[in-house]
């Protein structure tokens, strides 16, 4: 019987689990390289169900016992072991919990349980990073009502979130809140902590939502960094405090954005897909890191893609043992990243001669656009919104926030 001679590339499917915008554009990333990619979430409507470059494949859960029979059975269909991609918090979390399992059928890298945990908890992440030298906000840690009073040790204004993401993402609590004051803060809090879950109070950072960096990064478990892009984002949706609206590459801070973030994943044992989010401190002329995201893709994980660093691709390459990308050259002008053209950046801040991308839309794959503007957004409620009108929902929200 004759050998095949063909690339892995060329037969190893990826798999996909979340279809949202950040799911959509990992999707995009790998399409044009042969690679069979397989889209897995609970919906059929989502962005990415839509694209022309992935299969749709219906699962009952992303988190349980369900989840994992079900991406088991996916692979069993396969006949392979494909590449796993996350891009849900809550996949996350499964995958992570059924490691020794899911690992016999899918290809993927993430830090041990533990260091899951830790990377997921702000809490705990704020400890690790004070401990271990690397700059992070004052903060204050809150498990209880019996807590609250810590907030008197920080400076105003402040920001507070929850502990563990997730829950936000159920609607447990709030996302981020800015306060003003003391007694602002307190109410916040005590209001935050009638639900179950730790919250955290960090000290704002002033400047503006354009100093927000964030350096994105495959680290496979050999502690070779396959790609590595810095970023910076020009606008923020809710303003301040929410998801990437708009973002650009900054290689004005790559180099030291990207040499913190690589100590910071040695140290902590940070293996897999991943990212860590900054703001420049004008008081004190630093960076400061404001949370990581770990085993997962981050919302705007495409901008990379639109400047020549293709982290989906290098990280699937990596996990079957092909050569490493060639050296990234950016596209002559570069690129804009924007979620939606529904938000904008100050004209001030866009880089001119850039090309600016819609996250939905692309003229060789125009469905996702055209079932999320003229579908899932009623048309009556975008042209309000389009002209300011029409204020954004929970819901839009929540869409918005695996970041």
């Amino acid at each position: 019987m004759m050998k095949s001679t063909l690339d892995p590339a060329e037969t190893t499917a990826a798999v996909v689990v979340g279809g949202e915008l950040g799911g959509l554009g990992l999707v995009r990333s790998l399409s044009g390289r042969g690679i069979p990619v397989l889209l897995a979430d609970t919906r059929n409507a989502t962005p990415a169900s839509w694209s022309r470059h992935a299969r749709r494949h219906i699962i009952r859960s992303l988190v349980g016992r369900e989840f994992t029979e079900d991406l088991i059975a996916l692979a069993r269909r396969l006949g392979q072991r494909p590449v796993l991609f996350l891009t849900d918090e809550d996949a996350v979390h499964s995958v992570s919990e059924n490691r020794d399992e899911l690992s016999e059928w899918f290809r993927f890298c993430m830090p041990p349980a533990q260091g899951v945990r830790m990377l997921s908890s702000k809490s705990a992440f704020h400890c690790f990073a004070e401990e271990n030298g690397f700059p992070v906000p004052r903060t204050v840690i809150m498990n209880g009502q019996l807590d609250v009073p810590l907030l008197s040790g920080l400076r105003y204004p402040a920001v507070i979130k929850p502990d563990d993401k997730r829950q936000a993402l159920n609607g447990d609590k709030e996302r981020a809140v800015r306060v003003q004051s003391l007694a602002e803060g307190q109410a916040h809090a005590r209001a935050m902590l009638r639900t179950p879950g730790g919250i955290v109070a960090q000290e704002w950072i002033e400047g503006p939502q354009s100093n927000i960096h964030f350096t994105l990064f495959y680290r496979g478990m050999d502690g070779t960094a396959a790609a590595v892009f810095t970023g910076r984002k020009l606008a923020c949706w809710p303003p301040e405090i929410g998801s990437t609206a708009v973002c650009v590459a900054a290689p004005e801070a790559s180099e030291e954005l990207e040499r913190i973030t690589l100590a910071f994943a040695a140290c902590a044992g940070f293996y897999g897909m991943g990212s860590m989010e900054y703001k420049w401190d004008e008081i004190h002329r630093r960076f400061v890191m404001i949370e990581p995201t770990v085993g997962r893709i981050d919302w705007q994980e495409e901008v990379a893609t639109l400047c020549g660093v293709n982290i989906p691709l290098a990280a699937y390459r990596h996990e079957l043992g092909l050569p490493g990308l060639p050296a990234a050259t950016a596209p002559p002008g570069g690129a804009v990243w924007r979620a939606t053209f529904l938000r904008s950046a100050p004209r001030s801040l866009m880089p001119h001669g850039v090309r600016t991308f819609d996250g939905y839309f692309r003229w060789d794959d125009p469905l996702p656009a055209i079932h999320h503007y003229c579908l899932s957004l009623p048309l009556d409620r975008f042209l309000l919104r389009w002209n300011g009108w029409f204020p954004s929902t929970r819901r839009d929200q929540v869409q918005q926030e695996q970041q």
